[in-house]
């Protein structure tokens, strides 16, 4: 099981890098200030998520993932695309990846046992359901 758990926390942890980089991609091309502190928040919290994902796989006897994948890649990609079309597509890119990673987790809380279920379920699942919540009330304000 503990192979398993290993698995399963690193493809969520290739997504969180993955938001990582996009995030930090985004707010590089982001002026406004509110909308920068909005998508700065919203990194943190994937940062965070990238710790405490790192920190179980190797309390498992894991070697967490070094990189994003190509998840990241593409996502990149799309983002590169938005960034060119202004602040609100960069915003609905960010979203889209938001709707990408709450997905995974539900979709992949199942595969994960004793405490990684427990961390997935009670830690790492309601904070993406809050990062993305926080993201989809930013892109209802951006005109």
């Amino acid at each position: 099981m503990a192979n398993t758990d290993v698995e399963t926390l690193n493809s969520f942890l290739r997504g969180e890098i993955s938001a990582v980089e996009t995030y930090r991609q985004a707010i590089g091309h982001v002026s406004d200030e509110k909308i920068r502190g909005q998508l700065e928040d919203c990194l943190h919290d994937h940062e965070h998520r990238v710790d405490t994902l790192r920190e179980r796989i190797e309390k498992l006897g894991g070697t967490p993932a070094g990189g994003s994948g190509i998840w990241g890649t593409f996502s990149k990609l799309i983002q590169a695309g938005a960034d060119f079309l202004g602040e609100k597509a960069a915003v609905q890119a960010l979203e889209e990846g938001e709707d990408h990673g709450l997905a995974d987790y539900q979709r992949d809380l199942d595969k994960t046992h004793g405490e990684a279920r427990r961390l997935v379920r009670m830690e790492l699942l309601p904070a993406q359901k809050r990062t993305h919540e926080r993201l989809s009330r930013l892109k209802k304000t951006i005109h």
